[in-house]
């Protein structure tokens, strides 16, 4: 390793490796489920009327959700407008960040009232490539009430 910015996220992501984040995302309001569909260009009342007597969350809201209410603070984004702690090993780092897949496996379905908490983990780190190559990341996440997990999610992030 030379000690550039990719070398120093991959021994910073190395040394997280297994290590379990645990963030509350708070409770799951109707409405903003209902706008979350409404956006996704949705039009069933049962996912954008949160007054509809077989109203359900869309199933893909949890996923969407980042950070609780309110959201971040403006010294949480990175200049490229990600989250300085989304992939693991890379805050302060000048690096650059791409999306790499993500599987989604739905075990139950969020209600409205019911208070989230995601659990990430980063499970794997790979290099890649030719030369300096670019790094895999992989970060499992497990968003649950406290009825059990909802939802997992494996996303992949290159790192180059």
């Amino acid at each position: 390793m030379t000690g550039g910015p990719l070398e120093l996220a991959e021994k910073r992501a190395r040394a997280e490796l297994g290590r379990v984040e645990r963030r509350s995302l708070g409770t799951v309001s109707a409405d903003a489920a209902a706008e979350f569909a409404r956006a996704a260009g949705e039009t069933s009342p049962r996912l954008v009327d949160p007054a509809h007597p077989a109203f359900t969350v869309h199933p893909m809201y949890l996923v969407s959700l980042l950070r609780g209410a309110p959201g971040a603070d403006p010294e949480e984004y990175r200049p490229d407008g990600m989250y300085r702690d989304e992939v693991p090993g890379t805050d302060g780092l000048d690096v650059r960040l791409m999306a790499g897949g993500q599987d989604v496996r739905f075990l139950g379905k969020a209600r409205p009232g019911e208070r989230i908490e995601v659990r990430r983990v980063l499970e794997s780190v790979e290099r890649k490539g030719k030369g300096a190559g670019f790094l895999l990341l992989t970060v499992v996440k497990t968003y649950a009430s406290e009825r059990g997990p909802l939802i997992e999610v494996t996303e992949r992030f290159i790192v180059r």
